[in-house]
C-alpha cells in the first residue's frame, strides 16, 4: 500500500490490483497548494466544504461516496461512519471513512471537530493508520487530536489539515501537535508512505509526509 498526501487533508491511497482512492479533494482557488490533477477509481467525501469536496478534480472515478454505509468495491470494503458534528461555520455533518486493503484499515476522520466517543470509535474497528487532521480551525487541534489518537489506538499516525507555506486557510502549524506528542520537530519527512501489514507497529508511530505539487 501507498498512502500519498497532496495537502490539506487530500491523500490518494494505492495498492496493486485493488482500487484507488482520493479522500477530501479541495478547490485550489480556495485552500492554495497546486491545481490538483489526480487519477483514482473512488472519490470519499467527508463533508460538503471547498476543503474537502472538489470530484471534479479526480479523473476517471467510478464511485463518489459522501454519506454513511459499508461499500465494497475492487476489493476495498469501505465504512462511512457520520460523526454528527455541531458547530461547524458550514453546517455540514462529517463523514469518517475507513478503508481496508487487503487486512490493512486505513481510517480518514475528515474534519471532524470533537473528539470521538467510544461508540464512534468502537464503529471505526481496528485501525492500523490514522490519517487526522492536527490544526484546528474547524477541526481538532493539537490536544484534541492526541486525545483522539490515544482513544482509536492506531499504528501509525498521519497528520494532516496543518499550516503550510502553500495553504491559505488559517491553521497551526505541525509543531504544535509534534509537541503534544512529545516527538522532537527533526522529524523525517517522507514523500509517500509505502506500507504492508508487517510493517504496522504495535506501538502508535507518527509519520510525516510531504505534500506532493
Amino acid at each position: 500500500m501507498e498512502i500519498t498526501w497532496l495537502g490539506h487533508s487530500c491523500f490518494r491511497i494505492t495498492e496493486r490490483n485493488m482500487s484507488s482512492v482520493v479522500a477530501d479533494p479541495y478547490d485550489h482557488n480556495e485552500i492554495g497548494y497546486e491545481e490538483l490533477k489526480l487519477k483514482a477509481d473512488i472519490v470519499t467525501i467527508s463533508h460538503d466544504a471547498s476543503g474537502h469536496n472538489n470530484v471534479k478534480a479526480v479523473k476517471g472515478a467510478k464511485w463518489e461516496i459522501d454519506g454513511p454505509g459499508e461499500y465494497e468495491i475492487g476489493g476495498v470494503f469501505i465504512t462511512a461512519i457520520p460523526t454528527g458534528e455541531k458547530g461547524t461555520s458550514n453546517g455540514n455533518r462529517n463523514i469518517v471513512f475507513v478503508y481496508d486493503y487487503d487486512g490493512i484499515s486505513v481510517a480518514h476522520l475528515g474534519d471532524i471537530k470533537t473528539v470521538p466517543t467510544r461508540k464512534q470509535v468502537e464503529a471505526f474497528g481496528n485501525v492500523d493508520i490514522l490519517l487526522v487532521p492536527v490544526g484546528g480551525g474547524e477541526s481538532l487541534t493539537a490536544p484534541k487530536a492526541t486525545e483522539a489518537i490515544s482513544l482509536i489506538e492506531p499504528g501509525i499516525v498521519i497528520p494532516m489539515h496543518y499550516k503550510t507555506p502553500d495553504g491559505k486557510v488559517e491553521l497551526n502549524p505541525l509543531d504544535a501537535f509534534l509537541k503534544q506528542m512529545g516527538i522532537s520537530q527533526n522529524l523525517e519527512v517522507l514523500p509517500s508512505f509505502k506500507v504492508n501489514k508487517s510493517g504496522i507497529p504495535d506501538e502508535t508511530k507518527v509519520v510525516t509526509l510531504a505534500y506532493q505539487k
